[in-house]
């Protein structure tokens, strides 16, 4: 059992595998930084001066200015800033990925090339291949009807 798992742990697909999820986890820091540092503080700006950060329902019914001042007083609270920063992440993630997705497979499809059409076809009488073109069999003669095959 111990080396049918080393034959699997090491295969090409697993090692790409994990080499995808380190790539992904970065790629997610990546943009949780664009999302928090670069996208929403203009956002925030523009609707006077509100920090996403800091929007949240105090559950306890005291008001706090700030989430860390509810964190420090143990207050439950419900944090609908942080929940729309990762909405964000997770739009412009699943954009990103759409975008990926949809250049492999047009490249996918620009490298497949289409079956070319068939020259021969099977005669029904002898089974013999002949010409697409051909009116009769060359093996037996048998008259071949147009598009018979």
């Amino acid at each position: 059992m111990w080396k049918e798992f080393k034959a699997f742990a090491v295969k090409g697909n697993v090692i790409d595998l994990a080499v995808g999820v380190m790539l992904g986890a970065a790629f997610g820091k990546i943009v949780t930084s664009i999302v928090n540092d670069i996208v929403m503080p203009p956002i925030g700006w523009l609707l006077g001066q509100v920090r996403f950060d800091d929007l949240f329902i105090a559950l306890n019914g005291k008001r706090y200015e700030t989430l860390e001042e509810a964190a420090a007083d143990a207050a439950p609270t419900i944090n609908y800033g942080l929940f729309l920063n990762t909405v964000l992440d997770f739009l412009i993630v699943a954009f990103t990925i759409f975008l990926v997705v949809r250049q492999i497979n047009k490249l996918r499809k620009f490298r497949q090339k289409e079956a070319p059409a068939p020259t021969e076809k099977t005669c029904p009488e002898c089974l013999s291949l002949v010409p697409i073109a051909a009116k009769r069999c060359k093996h037996c003669t048998s008259v071949l009807q147009v598009g018979e095959a």
